[in-house]
């Protein structure tokens, strides 16, 4: 009973001087730059861009390179009858080493060479729709899981909310019995009542300082849940505000969720386009200049080529009828998944509606219980001052008022949050 006096009176100076007040606002924001998926999608953004560059670069610039390469190729000759190693060949016809028709001794290289590629403006419009499209199904991935983060935040600080407004609950009605015993002892003291029925009272506060600091550590760890699912590093006991979540419009015929599906179709669109690039013709102008030469390099052999390089990719086992056919089912199967989410879309808007409805008749019925207790309690302490009922009976009545109370908050924290998932979906 001393440890539970402690935590009582710890959290009691806790919960009249907060450290701060803070909203569910403040907790999605925290959450939202926290968030490694979100920063890891913002990242994706920047490198889809540097793609898209890397890509123009590819089609539309010219690569330089510069080449350089030395090759030896000695022989031994045994030409009159007398072998000699020679670095270069002077024309053995008895040797032993590389045919020289091959190597002609040595082959000397040192020049720059560009290539050019030609009519790539339709190619790089393909590239440039699916970088396009990538970025949209990036963008749209962040905003799905802004929503999703935003649903479990919500959730989370209902819970934390349930919690404290349970804690305060309890204590105003510690208070209120509080007073009830100190007006108690002053009926024993006059001998309305037995000294038995002060100390049932004084178990029964007992039972709610228990209830009171049970409530207080369930806020507490349901707080560090929530700092924790935000990314926020601090360990203050701080308020927070009510919330009142509203149900919003029907959103079935532009659900957000519905874009990842159009998005992957086009995907799957443009991926076939990129595919069938490779039996466009390819055509590329190159040259070079510098030193080509055999034996021993000379700059009158310093020179310059240039051409035209032209390839067309004509026929390959109909690679490209096969994979025309797989994106067409990679399309129907998306279709298909659409057609399935819209049905668990309505079927999960439909049913938290309804649990919607069936909470809020509870509650009109648990604030009229709630008025009617009230009347009647009033009715008991008139009644007590006078020693016509048992303590008993008015200590039942009080904890069916307590538990009433309590049912009233966890109906209503039930409802924040199903308005909460129903929200989700309609999104």
């Amino acid at each position: 009973m001393k440890v539970l006096t402690i935590l009582f009176a710890l959290f009691f100076s806790l919960h009249i001087t907060y450290s701060q007040s803070v909203d569910l606002d403040y907790y999605i924001e925290q959450s939202k730059v926290n968030s490694p998926l979100i920063n890891s999608k913002m990242n994706d953004h920047k490198i889809i861009q540097l793609d898209m560059q890397q890509i123009e670069s590819i089609l539309t610039k010219p690569v330089v390179n510069l080449k350089a390469n030395l090759l030896f190729a000695p022989i031994i000759s045994h030409d009159n009858n007398k072998d000699s190693f020679q670095w270069i060949s002077n024309g053995a016809a008895e040797y032993t080493g590389y045919d020289l028709s091959y190597s002609d001794g040595g082959q000397y290289q040192a020049f720059v060479a560009i290539n050019q590629p030609l009519f790539r403006g339709g190619q790089r419009q393909v590239f440039s729709n699916a970088a396009k499209i990538t970025d949209d199904i990036n963008e749209n991935q962040i905003n799905l899981s802004i929503h999703e983060l935003e649903q479990l935040v919500s959730y989370q600080y209902i819970r934390c909310l349930k919690a404290e407004k349970q804690a305060e609950i309890s204590k105003k009605l510690l208070d209120e019995l509080s007073k009830q015993t100190d007006m108690m002892e002053e009926l024993v003291r006059n001998a309305i009542y037995r000294q038995t029925d002060l100390m049932l009272l004084q178990i029964e506060k007992k039972n709610y300082q228990l209830q009171f600091t049970n409530f207080s550590v369930e806020y507490i760890n349901s707080l560090y849940d929530l700092n924790l699912l935000c990314g926020i590093n601090n360990d203050r006991i701080v308020h927070i505000q009510d919330v009142d979540f509203q149900m919003k419009p029907d959103t079935i015929v532009h659900s957000q969720f519905l874009k990842s599906f159009a998005f992957d179709s086009l995907k799957t669109i443009s991926q076939q386009s990129i595919y069938n690039l490779k039996y466009q013709p390819q055509v590329n102008i190159f040259a070079d200049v510098g030193i080509h030469a055999i034996y021993a390099p000379s700059f009158n052999r310093f020179g310059f080529s240039t051409g035209i390089s032209f390839a067309w990719n004509i026929f390959d086992g109909n690679q490209k009828k096969l994979q025309q056919q797989k994106s067409e089912i990679k399309l129907e199967s998306l279709e298909f998944e659409k057609q399935s989410f819209i049905t668990r879309h309505d079927l999960n808007k439909r049913k938290y509606l309804t649990q919607i409805q069936s909470v809020e008749s509870k509650l009109s019925l648990v604030n009229k219980q709630l008025e009617d207790y009230k009347t009647l309690l009033k009715m008991y302490m008139d009644e007590m001052t006078q020693a016509q009922i048992s303590i008993m009976d008015y200590k039942n009545l009080y904890k069916d008022i307590a538990a009433k109370k309590q049912e009233k908050i966890l109906l209503q924290m039930e409802k924040q949050a199903l308005i909460n998932s129903f929200n989700y979906w309609n999104y």
